[in-house]
């Protein structure tokens, strides 16, 4: 867990400075997303996760994460397969998951997609980004699950420093 939590520090690795990445109850900073998307704390990721289910937007957080996977791709045929799947399922005007990105975005993407490269993804991942930054994000850590996740992980740090 101190791996996980250390991910979410500057400063540490240990549960004794565990405030220092979670946003004060009067300041709703987005600069904490970053943190939840860390791959080392599988549970704010999961938690994150789940809220998004209930507010039916997931794809945000699907895509997001697709797009992490393509950019380890290092074959030019896997690159090519796994970004049609991506376009496919999030990008097409038809797509089932559709993110939310505008027409241009949308265009220049399709482009990039002809000849696939690790970056071809980054720019409409980062709208992605910045919508659930913006939006999911904040009403996110005003939630019951934020809530829940936070009294769990708080529990467990002052367990361990005991």
């Amino acid at each position: 867990m101190k791996t996980r939590l250390g991910c979410l520090s500057n400063k540490s690795d240990s549960c004794s400075d565990f405030s220092e990445f979670l946003p004060p109850a009067q300041e709703r900073s987005s600069r904490y997303l970053k943190h939840l998307l860390c791959p080392f704390w599988r549970d704010g990721l999961t938690a994150f996760r789940t809220f998004l289910k209930t507010e039916f937007s997931d794809e945000n957080i699907e895509f997001w994460l697709a797009c992490e996977d393509y950019k380890k791709i290092k074959s030019p045929a896997k690159m090519m397969s796994k970004s049609n799947k991506i376009y496919k399922e999030f990008i097409d005007i038809h797509a089932p998951r559709e993110v939310n990105i505008d027409h241009r975005t949308r265009e220049e993407t399709k482009m990039k997609l002809l000849e696939p490269t690790p970056n071809s993804l980054d720019e409409v991942q980062a709208k992605v980004y910045s919508l659930m930054e913006k939006d999911s994000y904040q009403r996110f850590i005003r939630s019951k699950i934020y809530q829940d996740l936070l009294n769990r992980t708080q529990i467990y740090c002052q367990r361990k420093s005991v």
